[in-house]
């Protein structure tokens, strides 16, 4: 069976059945992230998911090149600059030149963005947590190592 026929299978559809909107990948895919996304803002009023995802990323892994920190965090040059300039202007992260290559701009958390990540943390692992709620434990750790192959 061919992969198109098999992911077919899988929501009960056959080759040239109607097509249906909510057994689609991408609809399932943007519901389950507006509901993500709302709990997020309900735990998290203050910041974006991508600029938690900045700041979290920062707190891992330290220093980085902004270009480094766009990869890092799955954002395009023009996305991640904007949301590095809003962390800079709360006073979250500081940014500087490489020492040699003066192309790079250097992103750090500053002591206030250290610290608001090590609050944010036990909200993030609870929005995590409320985002799998509907699922079992194993279920959960089965949809995510699915949705990282997808990734």
């Amino acid at each position: 069976m061919t992969t198109a026929k098999a992911s077919l299978a899988l929501v009960g559809a056959e080759p040239g059945d109607g097509y249906r909107l909510q057994e689609q990948i991408g609809f399932v895919l943007r519901k389950a992230h507006q509901r993500h996304v709302a709990i997020f803002a309900s735990r998290i009023a203050d910041l974006t998911p991508p600029q938690f995802a900045a700041l979290a990323r920062l707190h891992e892994v330290g220093e980085a090149s902004q270009n480094q920190l766009g990869q890092m965090i799955a954002m395009d040059a023009a996305t991640v600059k904007g949301v590095i300039d809003r962390l800079k202007s709360r006073g979250f992260v500081d940014l500087k030149k490489h020492d040699t290559d003066r192309r790079l701009l250097l992103v750090s958390l500053t002591a206030a963005g250290h610290d608001a990540v090590e609050e944010l943390i036990p909200l993030a692992r609870a929005i995590t947590e409320e985002t799998l709620a509907p699922l079992t434990a194993k279920e959960a750790a089965q949809f995510l190592r699915l949705l990282g192959k997808l990734a």
